[in-house]
């Protein structure tokens, strides 16, 4: 298929409109921490380990003590959520404004990636996330809460802490305002949330363009990105278009990124350059709106291939019983990729791509914008 320009403009259109999470019923049975911490750790604990270290006597029983944990942050997420809708609308009319529960995936890697870790500690299980349109917006919104925090604090949400990535952003590139509060209400009915932690994400749309687009990559090239892993291409890139970023915004650049303007510029265009990167997200973006949403049809797996020289792509779905012949399928992309490297090919399942949905509801606005950043950076 090939990438037209009127598929592009539809799907702007379609995805143009910010992206708000729904109230829940008023009648909805909230969950409510059902295990003691310990309970809780132990969970987390064999959830990682090897089970010929530590006997798993019942894996439901831990899944269910994890996933009680998890949804019992539902509620309080809620509270902050409204909260985040309120003070970021006060400062741009446009914010878009979004909740997330962690992916059990995710919880998974966390802690392994932090062994010391216990799972009750694990500050964002919860968290909401506000992207609004530039820095002026950002320090308006972080202001707020500043002022908020100063204001009566032993009756409201604990404040835990702040992590200001902008200010000082990861080596990784990535920068955004993290705020942390532990949930707190006098309410006998509502106390039993109290101490349970929620992140806030505070960012701008480039910002947020910059993070959809490594989840993107991640995706399709089949490497944990944010976790430090992957090709080291691929973090220098992003890397230095972070800084490119961060330039526009005036502010600080990543660390160890050229602090000239014109050796970042030609650097990012040598790594852009090498790594297709235009071609290659610009065909992900549209590839990835041509995946069905779950439950529509029978597929658990896509197999997407790229050709990034005649610009086309192909999308094809495997059910369950097809899981064989896709890797069979996938094994023969895989051959032509090595005789012709224009060629591209990663099959995905369904999952994955809907976890992408979830978390960045406008996906395919933001990868354009972030192209967008990128033309802008290499004038």
């Amino acid at each position: 298929m090939s990438l037209a320009k009127s598929q592009i403009a539809i799907y702007e259109h379609r995805n143009h409109a910010p992206i708000l999470v729904p109230e829940a019923p008023r009648d909805m049975a909230w969950a409510v921490p059902q295990y003691d911490r310990k309970q809780v750790n132990h969970a987390g604990n064999c959830l990682i380990a090897d089970p010929n270290v530590i006997w798993i006597a019942n894996r439901d029983q831990m899944l269910n003590i994890i996933n009680n944990w998890r949804s019992s942050h539902i509620f309080p997420l809620r509270s902050f959520r409204r909260t985040l809708y309120s003070r970021a609308r006060a400062v741009d009319s446009r914010a878009v404004v979004a909740q997330r529960m962690k992916r059990l995936s995710s919880i998974e890697t966390k802690l392994q990636r932090f062994p010391e870790m216990k799972l009750t500690q694990m500050q964002d299980i919860g968290g909401c996330r506000a992207i609004v349109k530039n820095m002026d917006s950002l320090d308006q919104l972080v202001k707020l809460y500043k002022e908020s925090r100063s204001k009566n604090p032993s009756t409201r949400h604990e404040f835990v802490n702040e992590k200001q990535y902008v200010a000082c952003p990861k080596d990784d590139g990535y920068r955004s305002v993290h705020l942390v509060y532990r949930y707190h209400s006098d309410s006998r009915k509502h106390k039993v949330y109290n101490d349970l932690k929620v992140e806030i994400q505070l960012r701008t749309k480039l910002q947020h363009a910059w993070a959809t687009a490594v989840e993107t990559v991640a995706l399709f090239t089949e490497q944990a990105l944010k976790s430090g892993a992957g090709e080291e291409k691929w973090h220098r890139f992003f890397a230095l278009m972070s800084s490119a970023i961060a330039l526009r915004e005036k502010q600080p650049l990543v660390p160890n990124t050229p602090a000239n303007k014109v050796e970042l510029t030609e650097a990012l265009r040598q790594a852009a350059m090498e790594l297709n990167v235009a071609q290659m997200m610009a065909g992900w973006s549209v590839a990835l709106t041509r995946v069905p949403p779950r439950n529509i049809i029978d597929a658990v797996a896509y197999l997407i291939v790229l050709d990034t020289a005649a610009q086309t792509f192909n999308v094809r779905g495997f059910k369950v019983s097809e899981l064989e012949q896709a890797s069979e399928a996938y094994l023969e992309i895989e051959k032509r990729t090595a005789a012709n490297p224009a060629i591209q090919g990663v099959l995905v399942s369904l999952d994955s791509v809907h976890a992408i949905r979830k978390a960045y509801p406008n996906y395919y606005v933001d990868n354009l914008a972030f192209l967008q950043a990128l033309n802008f950076a290499l004038k």
